[in-house]
């Protein structure tokens, strides 16, 4: 299985600002140091061309963002300052799901190994999210005919409002997604199967209502590719996640729905999404069981 990582194109963060950008450098570290990917399968992820995000994003908002004359009150909503390292960083987190996406179709999974920014839309970008990277590799595999039915099965703890307001009235892209039902964003858009949880929801809760979705977002839209979107923000010790779930129930997490990719001979792209725990190794220690899962299911 191929990884795709974009962690050295660091983003110049205002004083005191609290997204744990060290998750995705050590994440690529401590899966190599364990041996869960050779390194000659870690790649750097390439730039994702600007006529691909124009399969997503709107060419007046992807041109302001190119040349740093993004609205403030967009640029206040994505939560980073403009630089021209946002851009680069940006883009590479794209071209990594896109890639991860056309490595899946030969290898059954993929992994970009930061992505997941669903919070994205068509026109502005919001909650750390520029571009939507699962979004336009979705559309990059229809436009080039790799897959025509896609399902996105987002477990990011925040809802994909973005992805779903993206693919609203498409029925060639199913959105799934399970979320806090309190937690941000606050003004929920409408997937085609949105599952909200009540703080506190632990692991046999919300393992049982996956098993349970899952089975039936894929009996019911046959898809023939999913892009995975495995959040470490479920996590009991996140500070923006308000569930309670373990490290071992996110990984049991990982296994229910990679599991089902693999026997329903479904290619997977896999990216991390969330992660605000203030304890960086337990991010990592679950973003790696993602890959580690991944490597070990579709190699066996």
């Amino acid at each position: 299985m191929r990884a795709f990582y974009s962690d050295h194109f660091v983003l110049p963060l205002p004083e005191g600002h609290k997204f744990p950008m060290a998750k995705y450098s050590r994440l690529r570290e401590r899966i190599l140091a364990e041996g869960v990917i050779a390194p000659e399968d870690l790649i750097e992820a390439p730039l994702a061309a600007l006529e691909d995000l124009l399969l997503v994003h709107e060419p007046g908002y992807v041109h302001a963002v190119t040349t740093g004359t993004v609205p403030h009150d967009i640029q206040r909503r994505i939560g980073f300052p403009w630089s021209p390292e946002m851009v680069e960083r940006s883009r590479r987190s794209v071209g990594a799901t896109i890639a991860a996406a056309r490595a899946a179709l030969d290898d059954g999974a993929a992994a970009n190994l930061a992505g997941g920014t669903h919070h994205a839309f068509a026109d502005r970008g919001e909650g750390f999210c520029v571009f939507n990277d699962v979004a336009v590799a979705a559309r990059v595999l229809q436009r080039d005919h790799h897959a025509s039915r896609i399902a996105i099965v987002d477990l990011d703890v925040h809802q994909g409002n973005g992805t779903a307001a993206i693919f609203s009235g498409d029925p060639s892209v199913f959105t799934f997604s399970m979320h806090g039902e309190k937690n941000f964003p606050f003004k929920k858009e409408v997937s085609d199967l949105d599952v909200p949880l009540a703080d506190g929801t632990a692991d046999d809760e919300y393992l049982t209502l996956l098993r349970t979705h899952l089975d039936d977002v894929l009996n019911r839209h046959q898809p023939d590719f999913v892009f995975y979107l495995a959040g470490a923000d479920p996590f009991e010790g996140d500070r923006l996640g308000r569930l309670t779930m373990t490290i071992e129930g996110l990984q049991r997490r990982d296994e229910i729905v990679i599991e089902a990719c693999t026997k329903a001979d479904l290619p997977v792209a896999i990216s991390m999404s969330g992660g605000y725990a203030s304890d960086i190794d337990a991010i990592v220690t679950i973003h790696a069981n993602t890959i580690r899962t991944a490597c070990s299911t579709f190699v066996s």
